[in-house]
């Protein structure tokens, strides 16, 4: 079974997905300071996932230079959209492959990183990784407003698939 808190990130993930639904490409690389790009949104997360749950968790990278284009602390950057989510969805696809294996015993431990164990268990950097999402989830909310879009979506959406699950 499916830890709860994965389910609460795959649900972050598509609210985060809808919110962006009909940003067109051009759109996607505008800066409205002092926020971000949707495309540098998009590729953001991408990367916390990339380090997460691939780096960090299997030694993977998928895609190369993500994290000197959109990674925390590095220069402002428009990147394309559509290049964005093609990453996105490389990556969230391949993270879920193992997110779908952690236990309840597995997010109280901590990855190790040149030969250190990093400051927070997995638990915490799965709830810092939601969190990050519904951040962006607003800032993106915020862009779309700016952009003019009309009739955004209501959040929080259908909650569905993503109901409360004790352990």
């Amino acid at each position: 079974m499916t830890h709860p808190l994965v389910v609460q990130l795959r649900f972050a993930r598509s609210e985060f997905a809808r919110c962006l639904a009909g940003v067109s490409e051009a759109e996607g690389v505008q800066r409205i300071l002092p926020m971000n790009s949707v495309g540098w949104m998009v590729g953001h997360l991408a990367n916390q996932e990339q380090a997460y749950w691939l780096l960090l968790a299997q030694g993977k990278t998928i895609v190369a230079g993500l994290n000197d284009r959109v990674g925390t602390g590095k220069p402002a950057s428009t990147p394309p959209l559509a290049e964005m989510w093609s990453a996105w969805d490389s990556i969230t696809s391949a993270a879920d492959i193992w997110l779908d294996a952690l236990t309840p015993l597995r997010l109280t431990e901590y990855f190790i990183w040149n030969g250190k164990p990093r400051p927070e268990s997995i638990g915490t950097m799965l709830l810092r990784n939601i969190y990050h999402y519904w951040f962006h989830t607003g800032e993106a909310h915020a862009v779309r407003q700016q952009l003019g879009h009309t009739g955004p979506p209501d959040f929080v959406g259908n909650m569905s698939a993503a109901m409360y699950q004790p352990e």
